[in-house]
């Protein structure tokens, strides 16, 4: 196996930028999530409402990336931007959550839904595609690592669950499979609607799609990187 794809998402629940190489530590992958819109309430911008989230429509429209500061910048569908701290992004903001939300850092609840590092394979992407040969979207899932496996049999990653996985320098251990929520087929940028997405993993794959992974030996990814099981 090696690295097919590198991304990190600045701005939890906002689409993501991909990287040549990225630094890992024990959170992850570095500022990976580590802001999120915030409400006056404390809870989380996203694309679901739970206890601990809020849906705000329309959020995976718009992206963020680090600055050359790695302070988050805030990329509105229509191509606007600005760096957090800025009063611009205020003005931003207020066109992208209601009244009242302001773009925070992690405290001391992590940002992350499950484990620190999201991984997908290629095989995975190629088994929910449309059927025509093209493999899903990989915006879709928002992985951090996509794994070329040059085939081979759907959702291989659900057997790795306990082991480790060497990719580079970085070692991770799989933690647990990814269940899926309605985000998968919200609309971004370059996507439709797919709302029927959720219930299709959920009908070939119990809902789940990728693993999540936990750092135990941090290190550099690069794309190209091999990647294998120990």
């Amino acid at each position: 196996m090696r690295v097919a794809q590198l991304w990190r998402y600045p701005v939890k629940s906002l689409a993501g930028e991909r990287l040549p190489a990225v630094s890992v530590d024990g959170r992850g992958l570095v500022r990976d999530r580590l802001w999120a819109l915030v409400d006056p309430d404390g809870r989380i911008a996203s694309g679901k409402t739970t206890r601990r989230f809020r849906n705000v429509p329309g959020l995976l429209r718009h992206r963020s990336h680090l600055a050359a500061d790695d302070r988050p910048e805030v990329t509105l569908a229509g191509g606007r931007s600005a760096q957090a701290g800025s009063p611009q992004l205020d003005a931003l903001l207020a066109e992208t959550a209601p009244a009242g939300w302001s773009l925070q850092g992690e405290g001391s609840t992590p940002h992350f839904d499950a484990g620190a590092v999201h991984v997908v394979t290629t095989a995975t992407l190629a088994t929910l595609g449309s059927g025509d040969g093209e493999p899903l979207a990989v915006e879709r899932l928002r992985p951090n690592l996509v794994l070329d496996t040059n085939g081979g049999a759907a959702f291989p990653e659900d057997a790795w669950l306990g082991r480790t996985l060497r990719v580079g320098a970085v070692e991770l251990r799989i933690v647990m499979r990814t269940e899926r929520c309605v985000m998968v087929g919200h609309a971004q940028a370059t996507l439709p609607s797919r709302p029927t997405l959720l219930k299709r993993i959920g009908r070939v794959n119990g809902a789940c799609a990728g693993v999540y992974a936990d750092v135990i030996l941090p290190g550099t990814i690069a794309e190209g990187d091999a990647a294998q099981l120990l």
